[in-house]
C-alpha cells in the first residue's frame, strides 16, 4: 500500500510538472505578476478561481479546493499570450535621441505551461500540486530607439512548485496548506551613454542578470455552507530571493561597477477571495476579487560581491495591485459547458513609478470559454480572452528615479506614451484516474464534467 501511495505521489508530480520545458512567460497580471494557470477559470476571466471555479486548477488561487475533486485527477494548460505594444517619444525627450524613433513594438509571444493534479487519500483527506510561472515579463523593443538608455530588453522567467495537503473538517469546511518552492531569473539589458566618443544609435549595451531559489508557502479555506454555494480565500505568501548574478559593462572605466553581484528581491503575497454560486441546476454565477501587495518590492539595491558597496539600484516602488472579476457558465448539454467573464485591474504601475521596461497600466479582459467532456475520464477546455490597456505616460530622467546621464554628467530625459493589448488563447484537459473515492459529503456545486 505505501509503495502505491508513493508511486502516485511521483506519478502526480511527474504529471503537473512535465510541461515546465517550454516555459516562455509574458507578463499578463499586474506588473510582471501572471494569471494564466487555468484554462477553466481564464474562460471567465478567473472570477470564483478562489472558490474552485478553475477545476483542480484553482489550487494556484486557493490549496482548499483541492477537497472539491473526488479520486485522482489531472489538469494540464497551455496559454498562448500574443502581447502587442509600443512607445513613442514625445516632447520632452532629449533630442539627440528622440531622433531615434519609438521602440517599435515590444511584444513577445509566450508560451505558458501551468497544471495541477489531486489525489484522494480517504473520505476526508487529500494531497495535491500545481505547478507554473507566478511571474514573468518579456519586453523587446528595437537596440536603437529613443529609450534606449533605460532599457534594451527585459527578461524575468519563474518557476513554482506547490505541493499542498487538504484536510475536509466537516461537510462545509475545508482547509488546505502547502509549501511553494519558486525559481526566479531576470535579465536586464540596456545602453551605456558614459562615452563622448559614440553618439546616440551607436552606443553599446551593458547588462544585470541573475537567478534564485526561494520558498514561500499557500493556505486556504473553503466554505460550502449548503448545495450549489461556495466561498473561498486563498493566500500566497511573499517569496524571499537571494538573487546573485553578475553585471557586464562594455568599457574598461566602468569596469569598478561591473563582475558578480547580489540583490536581494521579496515577491508580492496574494489574497484571493472567490465566491460560486449554482442560481439554476446548469447555471453559476462566480465573483473574485484579488489583492497583490506589490509594494514589498520597494527599491532594489545591487550589490558588488567582491567589494560589498552597492552598484547599481532598480527603484520600482510598485503600488498595491487589485482585481476585481464576475463570470458565469451554462451547462449547454450533458457534455457542453460555456463560460464568459470580465475582470477589471487596477495596475500597480502608474505615472509616478512607470518604466519603459514595463509600460504597465490598468486593464479590462474580456473573456469566453467552454469545456467539451469527451469521455466519462476526459474534458477538453478552451478560453480566449482580449485584455484592453489604457494609453499611458512614461517619463525617465530630469528628476525622476529612472535617470540616465552622459559622458559629461549631463541628464538623458524620456518623455513617451505606451499603448497596447493582448490576445489570450488557452487550451487544456482534465483526466480522471481509476474510478472515484468515496466523499464525505455531496459536492457543493453541480457540474457536468
Amino acid at each position: 500500500m505505501v509503495g502505491n501511495l508513493r508511486a502516485r505521489a511521483l506519478a502526480l508530480a511527474g504529471v503537473s510538472g512535465a510541461v515546465l520545458a517550454l516555459g516562455v512567460s509574458d507578463a499578463k497580471a499586474g506588473a510582471f505578476g501572471l494569471r494564466e494557470q487555468s484554462t477553466v477559470a481564464a474562460g471567465m476571466a478567473d472570477a470564483g478561481a478562489a472558490s474552485g471555479s478553475g477545476g483542480v486548477s484553482s489550487l494556484f488561487w486557493n490549496p482548499a479546493t483541492v477537497t472539491m475533486s473526488p479520486g485522482w485527477v489531472t489538469e494540464q494548460n497551455l496559454t498562448f499570450v500574443n502581447l502587442s505594444g509600443k512607445i513613442t517619444p514625445t516632447a520632452g525627450t532629449t533630442p539627440a535621441f528622440a531622433g531615434l524613433g519609438g521602440s517599435g513594438d515590444i511584444g513577445q509571444g509566450a508560451v505558458l505551461p501551468s497544471g495541477a493534479t489531486s489525489y484522494q487519500l480517504n473520505e476526508r483527506l487529500w494531497i495535491g500540486i500545481q505547478t507554473g510561472a507566478p511571474f514573468g515579463l518579456v519586453t523587446k523593443p528595437r537596440d536603437v530607439w529613443a529609450g534606449e538608455v533605460y532599457g534594451r530588453s527585459s527578461r524575468i522567467f519563474s518557476l513554482a512548485f506547490n505541493p499542498v495537503v487538504g484536510f475536509k473538517v466537516n461537510d462545509w469546511l475545508s482547509v488546505a496548506a502547502g509549501p511553494n518552492i519558486e525559481y526566479f531569473r531576470l535579465t536586464l539589458r540596456q545602453a551605456v551613454p558614459l562615452t563622448p566618443l559614440l553618439p546616440p544609435g551607436a552606443l553599446p549595451s551593458s547588462f544585470l542578470k541573475g537567478d534564485s531559489w526561494g520558498v514561500g508557502f499557500t493556505a486556504g479555506a473553503l466554505i460550502t455552507p449548503w448545495a450549489g454555494t461556495a466561498f473561498g480565500v486563498g493566500y500566497r505568501s511573499s517569496v524571499h530571493h537571494d538573487i546573485e548574478g553578475s553585471i557586464g559593462v562594455p568599457l574598461l572605466s566602468l569596469a569598478p561597477l561591473g563582475g558578480q553581484v547580489r540583490a536581494n528581491l521579496n515577491t508580492p503575497e496574494k489574497l484571493s477571495v472567490g465566491l460560486t454560486q449554482a442560481v439554476a441546476p446548469n447555471l453559476r454565477l462566480n465573483l473574485g476579487f484579488e489583492w497583490d501587495n506589490w509594494t514589498r518590492l520597494g527599491t532594489i539595491g545591487v550589490v558588488s560581491v567582491a567589494r560589498g558597496v552597492p552598484v547599481n539600484v532598480l527603484p520600482l516602488n510598485y503600488k498595491d495591485g487589485f482585481t476585481y472579476s464576475i463570470g458565469g457558465e451554462y451547462d449547454w448539454s450533458q457534455n457542453l459547458t460555456l463560460r464568459a467573464g470580465v475582470s477589471y485591474e487596477v495596475s500597480p504601475i502608474d505615472f509616478s513609478n512607470r518604466s519603459v521596461r514595463l509600460p504597465d497600466n490598468d486593464r479590462v479582459n474580456l473573456a469566453v470559454g467552454a469545456s467539451y467532456r469527451w469521455s466519462e475520464k476526459l474534458t477538453l477546455n478552451f478560453a480566449y480572452s482580449h485584455l484592453f490597456l489604457d494609453k499611458s505616460r512614461i517619463l525617465a530622467g530630469i528628476g525622476r528615479d529612472y535617470d540616465s546621464r552622459n559622458a559629461i554628467g549631463q541628464s538623458i530625459a524620456f518623455a513617451g506614451v505606451a499603448d497596447g493589448s493582448a490576445d489570450i488563447v488557452s487550451v487544456g484537459f482534465r483526466y480522471v484516474f481509476g474510478d472515484p473515492a468515496p466523499v464525505a459529503a455531496p459536492a457543493p456545486l453541480i457540474r457536468k464534467y
